[in-house]
């Protein structure tokens, strides 16, 4: 892997941009070390204009689009569009943005957008996801934030975590890539449990994004 170019990605992004701030960190610390980080992000995308995500993307010199409903249709025609209309649209963008930008895989970081169509295709196996429970329990729609750690709370589980997996046409369902599991202690509440995991989302992402990258260059 040392002589290796580093496989492009792009980051998909919603809000505050921990997870893709975590990545960059990992990226810059790796390349100060002189090792060869197996992973560049040359894109990120946000659902929204006002993600704080694209100030962090901005302060690391990284190229940013915009992949809303307004900024891909239009105003006036996202405000009459369906839901799957609108996320068709978005989800037809990114892929030219990944085309156009030479992309070489897809990272969700706390995307909110589910992607669909053509995307999904032609990244298959190429498109990565953090998830806040041990799939394959706790998975699949609605199953999101605060709704997850419910869940497990409410089914009385003994242990729960975060799973990094390859995302497919089945909502929570590709290959499952990192585990990192925690214990469910009495007396949790989805704020405790969720602050027990979320240490080790970063750690979980960048594993996950550097083991697929090591699949693409190979």
């Amino acid at each position: 892997m040392n002589d290796t170019k580093p496989v492009r990605a792009a980051v998909l992004v919603s809000g505050g941009g921990t997870n893709l701030q975590a990545l960059i960190d990992e990226e810059k610390r790796m390349k100060q070390a002189g090792e060869n980080c197996p992973y560049t992000i040359a894109l990120v995308i946000s659902s929204t204009k006002n993600a704080f995500a694209l100030e962090r993307a901005a302060a690391a010199g990284i190229k940013t689009e915009i992949a809303s409903p307004y900024a891909v249709m239009g105003k006036e025609v996202a405000q009459n569009a369906t839901r799957e209309g609108k996320n068709e649209a978005v989800s037809n963008r990114i892929l030219e943005l990944c085309r156009e930008n030479d992309i070489a895989f897809i990272v969700y970081a706390g995307y909110l957008t589910v992607l669909q169509g053509a995307v999904i295709k032609e990244y298959a196996n190429r498109m990565i996801n953090l998830h806040p429970a041990l799939l394959p329990k706790f998975g699949g729609v609605g199953m999101w934030g605060h709704n997850v750690h419910e869940a497990v709370l409410a089914a009385g589980e003994k242990e729960s975590g975060c799973t990094v997996h390859l995302v497919n046409e089945v909502c929570d369902g590709g290959e499952i890539l990192i585990q990192k599991k925690v214990p469910v202690l009495p007396g949790d509440t989805p704020e405790t449990l969720y602050a027990r995991i979320a240490p080790h989302e970063h750690e979980a992402m960048i594993e996950g994004v550097k083991l697929l990258a090591d699949r693409l260059a190979e």
